[in-house]
């Protein structure tokens, strides 16, 4: 099928100015199924593209603050006894939507965090040992600040790696910002976004059929090599103590797909496993201590493996 990309980030253009990348890998998670940690400092519009996004793509959107008390039940919901008819009746909590933004995950438990790990692999959960389906749309949207460690609990690896993308979300520039302002003087209010104008380019039918476009992007064997060489490589980095795991290896393909399906094209070039992999490696890839202190980020080793790894030659 075919769809107009340049229509889904113009309509989110109206609530969200700039961002393009930003906005291209929270596509990149829709359209794989997969799960994005977005990270970046307050007041950069994390919330505001997500919400701007669930109402393009025409699904329903919910906002988890966690906290320290936050329970389980508050994510997943509970059974309530109901006198009047004698049986215990769900409260479906918020996790039972299509976009879920959870925003300042880092601040709650791991008990609580763990609560959405089933949900975010198995796109269920278990309530009082009974399984419930989620939406087939459903996605979390994870935010964190990268710089406030204070009273936050930092995720596990295992929870780290359920998610498809860690997409780091930074300032805008100059001329970005000052039409933020502009909007902003001309009467423009984050809270009235409902208000905005923005109009659903996909609906409940289209996503998923554009699901199975993405799934079925041509990739050939030489890519194939190309992406396993590139994650295996991380394996043997010195700086690292933990390289990328097989399930990186999936997402890296994953996401090169729906690259290549964004860019108009039917088959996967290096360019497209390129662009993604600093999104799908970089939260999955654990420096060692001294090298952190020379300086050493996980994207400059992606980078670097990037360019050590033979391209494929069409």
């Amino acid at each position: 099928m075919t769809v107009d990309f340049d229509s889904i980030r113009g309509e989110i253009s109206k609530a969200v100015v700039g961002q393009r990348e930003v906005v291209d890998q929270m596509l990149v998670a829709l359209l794989c199924e997969g799960h994005a940690l977005l990270e970046g400092v307050p007041g950069i519009a994390k919330t505001l593209m997500v919400r701007a996004l669930s109402l393009t793509v025409s699904a329903d959107f919910s906002r988890i603050q966690f906290t320290p008390d936050l329970m389980p039940s508050d994510v997943l919901g509970t059974n309530v006894f109901d006198p009047s008819s004698g049986k215990f009746d769900l409260r479906k909590g918020p996790v039972f939507t299509g976009l879920l933004l959870a925003d300042e995950i880092n601040r709650t438990p791991p008990k609580t965090q763990s609560a959405l790990l089933e949900a975010m692999q198995e796109r269920q959960v278990t309530i009082d040992g009974e399984k419930y389906p989620l939406p087939g749309v459903f996605t979390v949207f994870a935010t964190q600040n990268p710089i406030e460690y204070e009273g936050t609990y930092p995720l596990p690896e295992a929870q780290l790696d359920r998610f498809m993308l860690k997409i780091i979300v930074g300032y805008p520039a100059f001329d970005t910002e000052r039409e933020v302002l502009s909007r902003y003087n001309g009467g423009f209010r984050s809270v009235d976004i409902d208000q905005i104008g923005i109009r659903p380019v996909l609906d409940a039918e289209t996503l998923p059929q554009l699901r199975r476009a993405a799934a079925d992007v041509t990739v050939e064997e030489p890519m194939l090599d190309y992406i396993a060489k590139i994650v295996r490589k991380t394996r043997e980095n010195r700086n690292l103590v933990l390289g990328a795991s097989p399930r990186a290896s999936i997402s890296l393909l994953l996401g090169s797909k729906a690259i290549a399906l964004m860019r108009g094209r039917d088959f996967v070039i290096p360019d497209d496993v390129k662009e993604i992999a600093p999104a799908v490696l970089r939260h999955r890839l654990i420096l060692r201590p001294e090298s952190e202190i020379e300086g050493v980020t996980a994207d400059r080793v992606i980078e670097n493996t990037l360019g050590e790894v033979e391209v494929p030659r069409e």
